[in-house]
């Protein structure tokens, strides 16, 4: 048996024209893993998605799905199905009948198609609407429809494009949570494309993050938000603070960079044998691991690294306050924090404060990673 159900080795997608949209892409998914791909517009993600899905030609590399090369083999002939974001219904074809093409395209047997069907609209919920078609389905409707017929044909591998950017906020995530049991439940391995960063750490077991046609990470949703390993992870995903400086030194799992406020140290992303000195980096502290406290105030002594600032705003959203503080002409740092803690601590518009936290919550990313 294969040990992955998905294989990328130095894929490529050039253009007509000489447009680079992928450049050496590698990945390498185990069976039942649910992979996110998030970046900017532009990015790759969905070409990438669409040259496993066998929609865009590959111009190099090769794609292997359960140890065998599919690299040219057209997409009717692969194991995977594919929902795009508008759900691609046809308006002229009852529920059943659009969960039931797939099925007929592959010639299955009448027994078999009913078996399957009423078996994917039983744990889907789509009894009552079996018989309805496009124009009177909701949005939550048409998705779970859509999702019936990628899985009716039980595929090796479920692609999906933005399947959730047409549905409102709530419904979204009601929609989320349902499609993340559901894959759970019948351990298919899913590659999901979205362009918001808190779906795609939510759902994913791991995430790509993409800019630019490259790969900048590859990581597990908490790692990934709390140990970015490039400048890009670093300002694209979360809400971390980053102060700009020169890496001044390395040794015992701590990097020390030197700023103009001062020598602040975290957890280096890169190796530290093969950093050149001087060199420029960013020390990176999310923002959930910073404490906002009135300048001078006695802090938990493990909060040993701080900055300091004049609190320049504050606004008040429900229970939560976001504290605009500015540290110099060039730099403000914004935190979210509970409304209360900051009436508590007496913190005030124009008033002077210190922002700790401590280092080894903190990530060192060089500048040219």
């Amino acid at each position: 048996m294969a040990d992955y159900d998905l294989e990328l080795v130095k894929l490529r997608k050039v253009y007509p024209g000489g447009t680079v949209a992928v450049e050496n892409f590698d990945l390498r998914v185990e069976r039942g893993e649910f992979i996110s791909f998030v970046g900017p517009s532009g990015c790759g993600k969905t070409t990438t998605l669409r040259m496993i899905a066998g929609l865009e030609s590959i111009s190099s590399g090769d794609l292997l799905i359960r140890g065998h090369n599919f690299t040219d083999v057209p997409t009717e002939k692969r194991p995977t199905s594919t929902i795009f974001q508008n759900y691609a219904i046809f308006p002229h074809m009852t529920v059943r009948q659009n969960i039931e093409f797939g099925l007929h395209v592959r010639k299955a047997s009448a027994p078999d198609i009913k078996k399957r069907v009423d078996s994917i609209i039983d744990k889907l919920q789509l009894g009552d609407i079996a018989g309805a078609k496009e124009g009177s389905l909701s949005g939550g409707q048409k998705q779970r429809v859509a999702l019936a017929r990628g899985l009716v044909t039980e595929p090796d591998i479920l692609l999906l494009d933005e399947p959730l950017g047409a549905l409102d906020a709530n419904l979204r995530k009601s929609i989320q949570e349902e499609l993340k049991i559901l894959q759970r439940d019948l351990n298919i391995t899913f590659v999901f494309v979205t362009h918001a960063q808190s779906e795609a750490l939510s759902m994913g077991d791991r995430v790509v993050v993409m800019n630019s046609g490259k790969v900048e990470q590859i990581s597990a949703p908490f790692e990934l938000y709390t140990r970015p390993k490039s400048p890009f992870v670093a300002r694209f995903i979360g809400r971390n603070k980053i102060i700009e400086g020169q890496l001044a030194q390395t040794g015992n799992g701590r990097a020390v960079v030197q700023t103009r406020f001062g020598a602040l140290s975290g957890v280096p992303s890169f190796d530290p044998a093969t950093s050149a000195a001087d060199a420029k980096a960013l020390l990176v502290a999310p923002s959930e691991y910073v404490d906002i406290l009135p300048a001078g105030a006695a802090a938990d002594t493990a909060l040993t690294d701080m900055v300091s600032g004049q609190v320049s705003a504050i606004d008040a959203v429900g229970h939560f306050a976001y504290v605009t503080v500015h540290l110099d002409d060039d730099l403000s740092i914004r935190i979210e924090t509970h409304r209360e803690k900051i009436a508590e601590r007496g913190i005030e518009t124009g008033g002077q404060v210190d922002l700790r936290w401590q280092p080894e919550r903190a990530t060192v990313v060089l500048e040219a990673a």
